[in-house]
């Protein structure tokens, strides 16, 4: 199905020229989200009645002629994130009491002029690359309801994919915003480690998820970006995504990397997505761009990887008020995070140096690397139904090995839309570069957006999409 839904950028636009009020805005995507929760089940809380209230507030302020990057829009954040007056459920069943104030990226939204519509779904504890769970059930692929989004950000992507926002916010702690991104067509966004503030959570995961936007296009992508940015000097220098996106990358030197990194189980790429990276590659070739096989020098990056991701586990579970109602796999990466902290945990972090100048050589050659994002396309709801913690963690590292490493560097990276299957499933590359490499990414996935146009395809909608 071949049509256009309007972005965040063109709804900022009408908005200011008085096309439309916000009022109309958010009580369609309100109405769109209820249409499709049945099926879709993208949004684990909404606030239906708070935010017509603020889109009402909005129009007041356009009305008088204030202006504001998103005055008036509807977005959604990712339930792992602090919204004032709801619990941060994080995919956990259980009586979890609302907290008190906004955190950070969403009173940046706020000061942007948003509206936060809801709330969407996670895996529990944002552990795994599927939206299933216990507590909410499952979020489905709006391409193929009986497949995963993706995950632990599918809410997020389900609901841009399908119309019901303009764009969310997710959070990226081994892939999380790029392998959703990737499995419903969609351009998402890893920022820099410190680019968006996570406050009142601090070194989330032992420094290995940050939050990030998901949208359909790369100028969306970025404006969201820019809106929740922080400008506090614990990233790179400031970033203007915005202006990247309209900005030419000039000739580039990409390295297209194929191979995984080392796991300990084989992670074959998927003869269909191996084949649409590669035509990614020749579009990028045609484009002006020198494109080789190469690959960074990755090491046994996992044994970081490992201790610093379920410590991260550990810490949230052990602040849940009855850590019987978690998932017996949460229980049992909470029992290794507790094994692996302390001396393993403290070395592990350590190693992070070595790592950014044995990977980071790469970039003395190359501007970008370009990798898959997944090495499968997005599994069939249910596939890790009652599998146990262990053939949880090697299924899931078969399917999706190529994006955690950039978390344990803490570099960005852009998951970009690279086509479908031949059953229709979406597929997506990653460009990856150092560190405060985002304006860079982002200006390479605009101009490749502008050759490919992957925008124009979208999901045969559940209800009828309207602005």
């Amino acid at each position: 199905m071949a049509t256009t839904l309007h972005g965040l950028a063109r709804h900022a636009s009408d908005l200011t020229e008085g096309h439309i009020t916000s009022v109309e805005l958010v009580k369609a995507s309100l109405d769109r989200i209820a249409a499709t929760q049945g099926t879709l089940n993208a949004f684990r809380l909404t606030r239906p009645e708070e935010a017509l209230r603020e889109a009402e507030e909005a129009d007041r302020r356009l009305a008088a002629g204030e202006r504001a990057p998103l005055l008036g829009v509807p977005v959604a954040v990712k339930d792992d994130t602090d919204v004032a007056g709801l619990p941060t459920a994080f995919g956990c069943a259980g009586d979890l009491p609302p907290v008190s104030a906004d955190g950070e990226a969403v009173r940046r939204l706020r000061a942007a002029g948003a509206v936060i519509v809801g709330k969407t779904n996670s895996c529990e504890l944002g552990q795994w690359p599927f939206t299933e769970g216990a507590a909410f059930g499952a979020t489905r692929n709006p391409w193929s309801t009986e497949h995963t989004p993706g995950g632990s950000s599918g809410g997020s992507a389900a609901a841009v994919a399908a119309g019901l926002v303009p764009a969310a916010l997710g959070s990226d702690g081994a892939g999380s915003i790029r392998i959703p991104a990737a499995w419903t067509h969609l351009v998402g966004i890893k920022p820099q480690r410190g680019r968006v503030s996570t406050h009142p959570y601090t070194d989330c995961f032992e420094g290995l998820t940050v939050n990030g936007p998901l949208a359909r296009t790369v100028a969306d992508a970025a404006l969201l970006l820019d809106a929740v940015s922080s400008t506090d000097g614990t990233a790179a220098k400031p970033l203007d995504a915005s202006a990247a996106a309209r900005r030419d990358p000039g000739r580039l030197r990409i390295a297209l990397a194929l191979r995984a990194p080392f796991t300990a189980t084989p992670t074959p790429l998927h003869p269909q997505i191996r084949a649409a990276v590669l035509a990614l590659a020749e579009a990028l070739a045609r484009l002006g761009h020198t494109v080789e096989e190469a690959r960074p020098r990755y090491g046994l990056i996992g044994l970081s990887f490992l201790p610093r991701a379920t410590a991260g586990i550990a810490a949230y579970a052990d602040r849940h008020p009855d850590p019987a109602l978690l998932d017996p796999r949460t229980r049992s990466a909470t029992r290794t995070g507790h094994h692996l902290g302390g001396r393993i945990l403290r070395a592990a972090r350590a190693r992070e140096g070595r790592q950014h100048a044995r990977i980071g050589a790469i970039f003395d050659t190359y501007d970008v690397v370009l990798a898959p994002t997944t090495a499968a396309p997005p599994p069939r709801i249910g596939t890790f139904d009652a599998l146990p913690a262990w053939r949880t963690d090697l299924t899931m590292a078969a399917a999706c090995p190529y994006a955690w490493p950039w978390n344990v560097l803490g570099w960005p990276g852009v998951n970009v839309p690279a086509g479908f299957t031949t059953d229709g499933l979406p597929v997506g590359a990653q460009l990856l570069g150092p560190y405060g490499g985002e304006e860079r990414l982002i200006s390479l996935a605009a101009q490749l957006e502008d050759a490919l146009r992957w925008f124009e395809k979208a999901p045969p909608l559940p209800v009828a999409i309207s602005h």
